[in-house]
């Protein structure tokens, strides 16, 4: 018999983190497109956020908002809040790292807007700071995140947590997961929310399924089952850097 190589491992571990996330994403990820869909095209924004590789999945969402996914339609409001490096770099250097994504979140962010914050730990102290200052600021907060529990799941409205070990397969299907975001609000665009370039009222409420009350954490719509919502003083803001 041949032994494994460590590349036939990491498609093995690719391949059974994909069963579990097959099993629960497309549903969660189908609204969150909806959602996307009614909040941009309402003149709403979004903003992302995240470390390391996890920065990368960010802008690559954005970018697939501003510019397009497949077919060709309007630009949507986005923003990837670690691609200004002058001001992530100030704000680091006078507020300190934990305030780099906190401080854009209350510059750029409006009531009803969203945050998207990947992170494959959940435990970045920037986006946990910034999920705070979103929270406070009216906006929705979605996360992308490894395993949970973790803090930044219980510190979003709704989170997609994937179940793997290794920090490689989580962003591979973070990446997943961005692509199914992209596709879902197309096809939201397509059915009417706003495929023209035409404005809508913002009123992500008004989708097929009606979001949980802000603040009500883990209701019957959140993505992860148990979240419970956490007050600011409930969220950890301490500890080594985490991406």
């Amino acid at each position: 018999m041949r032994p494994v190589s460590a590349s036939g491992g990491h498609c093995d571990a690719l391949d059974r983190a994909l069963g579990a996330f097959r099993a629960t994403a497309p549903h969660s990820v189908d609204r969150w497109g909806e959602l996307l869909a009614a909040v941009l095209t309402g003149g709403g924004r979004l903003l992302a956020a995240g470390n390391g590789g996890s920065a990368a999945q960010a802008q690559h969402l954005t970018a697939e908002l501003v510019g397009r996914y497949r077919d060709d339609r309007p630009p949507f409001s986005a923003i990837a809040l670690h691609a200004d490096t002058s001001s992530t770099t100030a704000i680091a250097n006078d507020y300190g790292i934990d305030e780099v994504f906190a401080r854009q979140v209350r510059a750029h962010g409006r009531p009803d807007d969203i945050l998207m914050l990947l992170s494959t730990s959940g435990a970045s102290a920037n986006l946990l700071a910034a999920a705070e200052a979103a929270r406070e600021s009216g906006l929705h907060v979605w996360a992308l995140t490894g395993p949970a529990p973790n803090p930044l799941a219980a510190a979003a409205d709704e989170v997609l947590a994937v179940e793997a070990p290794a920090t490689a397969t989580v962003q591979e299907l973070h990446l997943v997961a961005v692509h199914m975001v992209c596709e879902a609000f197309d096809a939201a665009l397509e059915r009417g929310w706003g495929a023209k370039g035409r404005r809508r009222p913002v009123d992500p409420a008004g989708t097929p399924e009606p979001a949980p009350a802000r603040g009500a954490g883990g209701g019957p719509h959140a993505l992860q089952a148990g979240l419970v919502r956490r007050t600011p003083d409930d969220v950890p803001r301490g500890g080594r850097r985490h991406e």
